[in-house]
């Protein structure tokens, strides 16, 4: 066993659940080491602990997990289950934590941003309960990134990944799983397969765009192995290091390939895409797109003809960002609603306290208490189920959705890679006049009420503050302002638009007003140039 010196690194911010950079950055010497030995000393260390250790395949995966074994076996570790071929899609990973009973795990991706040697690349621990560590955790483990003055590595073979079973590295044991297998047995238990099954043999058509990422063995192995879709109906199955040279984000831009198909003359009946690690999802019908928002309500309202739901929901939850709708079918249904900062993270406790059963974020993310991540097979199996239970289409389903409980248009507009002086003189200008904004008029919209977003954990009694800034006008709209961390250049502001209408249904400008108003209050153009995102959703 080696000690190496090492020095602080800058990267990590507080409070957030990994560490996410450049390859390149990652792949300096000592660099990945030193977080990873941050990691251990924030846990409390590693000896005789078990670790779930996978990723989703892009480029430094394989190499990245090599360092990895060889430092838990030099901290004292005493097993590491790790997925063959270095592959684990992030639901899987959580699943292999809690059906093992570890200690944790450490899951490599950067979600759905690019990958190769001049991309992204990223690396997060979670906890013993599956889910992304909480605040408290990753405060620790940045606190030891600014300190950390060494790292244990053992000096050993590299491992084979790509052979299953019990191997070592030095005197910690490794286990080399199929990534599908647990997972499957998972789907298995909460779905009806048979019925999905029985729906696919008469004839429905399904296409699934896993973006030369981590999801296609799983979606080839359960969509076209266990249910019987024809060969070919999942499309770009195979994970690559630079997810094919695209972006591995399932949403009409970078999935636009999916989305032509699906809006084409001779489309397949259901449509879905996933991203680079698996978390996420996009749900289209034929010529019907499927908002993350809408698709929570949907579920949240057809859940019962899920045999794992079948008893009812405790509550759902939705990220502050995502639209109303999911409050109104919660209201219907007599269950509980809870809204949250955005992070996935914060639903952990509501599940393991048994508040809500379901969740979700307009980020393209749903997920139940079956693991404690976001999961987009999860809900792409979720609506097969219940399509197949309602014997409807996508879109007569979004009709009899929205002609049952109204309809909350919404949409996110995504600014990319902005200067962070700009982004935060934009963010700090709404700020600081949130007080005066009410009964001021923006195009034809009036301000009602302004705030900014904070929570109190209803669990534990844990406070965040500063989650972004809400505006709602007069006549139910709203406008929601936050930055992201999911970027590794500059910033990214995300701009939330909302109108809600009980009785138009199919309005595509019902929005304009909104989007007028809020370019106009925010000072989109004089702080960063333009009103005109990179992404819409």
């Amino acid at each position: 066993m080696t000690r190496h010196a090492t020095q602080p690194i800058e990267g990590q911010k507080p409070g957030t659940s990994g560490l996410r950079k450049k390859t390149r950055v990652f792949m300096q010497p000592g660099y990945l080491e030193n977080f990873v030995q941050s990691i251990f000393d924030g846990i409390g260390g590693a000896s005789g602990k078990t670790f779930v250790l996978g990723g989703d395949g892009r480029f430094f995966n394989a190499k990245a997990i090599q360092t990895i074994l060889k430092m838990a076996a030099a901290n004292g570790a005493a097993r590491v289950i790790v997925g063959q071929d270095g592959l684990l899609s992030t639901p899987a990973a959580s699943h292999l934590i809690r059906l093992n009973g570890t200690d944790g795990g450490i899951i490599l991706s950067a979600s759905h941003n690019p990958g190769g040697p001049d991309e992204d690349f990223g690396i997060k621990f979670n906890t013993p309960n599956g889910g992304p560590a909480p605040e408290g955790v990753t405060n620790a483990i940045f606190a030891r990134t600014q300190t950390i003055d060494g790292y244990q590595k053992l000096d050993a073979p590299d491992v084979d990944l790509g052979a299953l079973g019990e191997t070592s590295v030095g005197e910690m044991a490794v286990t080399v799983v199929d990534p599908v297998e647990d997972y499957e047995a998972l789907m298995a238990s909460i779905f009806d397969f048979d019925a999905i099954r029985a729906m696919i043999a008469g004839g429905f058509t399904i296409s699934f765009d896993a973006m030369h990422a981590v999801t296609g063995p799983y979606a080839a192995k359960i969509l076209e192995g266990t249910l019987g879709a024809p060969a070919g109906s999942v499309v770009n199955g195979t994970p690559s290091p630079d997810f094919g040279g695209g972006h591995p984000d399932p949403n009409p831009v970078w999935a636009r390939a999916l989305m032509d198909r699906m809006m084409g003359e001779d489309a397949p009946d259901f449509g879905a895409a996933s991203d680079g690690d698996g978390d996420r999802n996009m749900i289209v019908g034929r010529n019907c797109y499927v908002s993350p928002s809408d698709s929570l309500a949907v579920l949240a309202a057809n859940a019962t003809p899920v045999p794992a739901y079948a008893k009812g929901l405790a509550g759902v939850a939705r990220s502050m960002p995502t639209s109303a709708a999911a409050d109104r079918v919660a209201e219907r249904l007599g269950i509980g609603l809870y809204e949250t900062p955005t992070g996935w993270k914060f639903f952990g406790n509501l599940l393991d306290a048994g508040k809500v059963t379901i969740c979700g974020e307009e980020s393209a993310g749903t997920g139940s208490d079956h693991v404690r991540e976001k999961d987009g097979l999860w809900a792409v199996l979720f609506w097969l189920n219940l399509l197949a239970a309602r014997k409807l289409s996508v879109a007569e389903v979004m009709a009899d959705h929205w002609a049952t409980y109204g309809r909350n248009y919404y949409t996110r507009l995504d600014f990319e890679a902005v200067p962070t002086e700009a982004a935060a003189a934009l963010m700090d200008g709404v700020r600081d006049r949130l007080g005066d904004l009410p009964g001021q008029s923006f195009g034809d919209l009036t301000v009602e009420s302004a705030d900014e977003f904070s929570y109190h954990d209803p669990v534990d009694g844990s406070e965040s503050h500063g989650q972004g800034l809400r505006i709602w006008y007069e006549g139910g709209a709203r406008a929601v302002l936050r930055t992201s961390g999911t970027g590794t250049e500059g910033a990214t502001i995300r701009c939330y638009l909302e109108a809600y209408d009980a009785e138009t249904l199919d309005d595509p400008a019902k929005l304009d007003p909104v989007r007028t108003a809020t370019m106009e209050l925010a000072g989109f153009r004089t702080h960063i140039g333009r009103t005109e995102p990179d992404v819409t959703t």
